[in-house]
């Protein structure tokens, strides 16, 4: 780079800098402590006082019956979000897109957007509320139709499937509008020749609309699945409860509970580096499948 350019650019990269020292405070300066995974980490004797042991905390981690558990149950509940989480804002997108009325369609989209604003802290005390067998207006629902009250966040069989179906409800309105944006690239002459044709509503979603929308699925997919190891911590965390661990129970919960449970920080350092680890690969690989097959690029 020429030194003209660079005297160019200055104001940009000056602008730059306080992000970029946050980023390094916060982000990459904590990455220290994972020091501890090695350690027989004792808090008293600071973080580098401990004595070093390798990989025994790994090896531990390895052999603990729980950690297959929750690698399991972290898998399954982040699939299920990835691939819900995907179709619920793809067929909200189609169906407001055959919308006319635009008053009733904005409307429609301020109100399914609006639960991606609140935090699980206040969603959590919402759904407790609601899902409730004892006073739980869908319990109140069900007995109605003479079904037995279900506990819903209690039960282990049906605690994944509320965690994914709330999890697209709050979020499927975000996902929506990125759709719906996706919509507005498309020809509107390529709908008008099929109308020409002789296709109906349903020829043109499934041979104009569909294929329109295809570059956007495809980069929405691959850069989903650098999160397949984050199936959402603060929602289980504030939604889940001892009854339902061996279900509901993910990495991140069981690393909480590990460290400022337990005390078993080495452990918990190490369980958490494992994901990292494991999640910054499948970053990776996503980032070149949204390369090579959305031409997305991140610069």
């Amino acid at each position: 780079m020429s030194s003209k350019r660079w005297r160019m650019q200055l104001p940009l990269h000056v602008m730059i800098w306080p992000g970029l020292i946050l980023v390094l405070l916060f982000c990459y300066g904590p990455m220290v402590g994972l020091i501890i995974a090695f350690q027989d980490f004792v808090p008293t004797n600071g973080l580098f006082g401990s004595e070093f042991v390798g990989l025994k905390h790994f090896e531990y981690m390895y052999s603990l019956p729980q950690t297959t558990e929750v690698i399991r149950n972290t898998l399954f509940i982040s699939v299920m979000k990835i691939v819900a989480g995907l179709l619920a804002p793809i067929a909200t997108a189609l169906l407001l897109n055959e919308i006319r009325r635009e008053s009733f369609k904005r409307s429609v989209q301020t109100l399914i957007y609006l639960p991606h604003f609140l935090s699980w802290v206040i969603l959590s005390g919402i759904l407790i509320e609601v899902l409730s067998p004892t006073n739980g207006i869908v319990n109140s629902l069900l007995a109605s139709m003479g079904v037995e009250p279900i506990f819903f966040l209690g039960d282990q069989s049906w605690f994944p499937f509320v965690m994914v179906g709330t999890d697209v409800w709050k979020e499927f309105g975000f996902g929506t509008i990125v759709y719906l944006a996706a919509l507005t690239s498309i020809n509107p002459s390529l709908y008008e020749a099929a109308v020409i044709d002789g296709a109906n509503r349903w020829q043109q979603t499934l041979y104009i609309t569909l294929p329109g929308m295809l570059p956007i699925i495809v980069l929405m997919l691959t850069l989903s699945l650098g999160n397949v190891l984050n199936a959402g911590f603060d929602q289980i965390f504030n939604l889940y409860n001892p009854s339902v661990y061996a279900t509901g129970d993910i990495l991140d919960t069981y690393v909480y509970r590990l460290a400022f449970v337990n005390a078993q920080f080495s452990v918990a350092t190490a369980v958490g580096l494992f994901k990292s680890v494991i999640s910054f690969t499948l970053i990776s690989i996503s980032y070149w499948v949204a390369y090579r097959f959305a031409n997305y690029r991140i610069f």
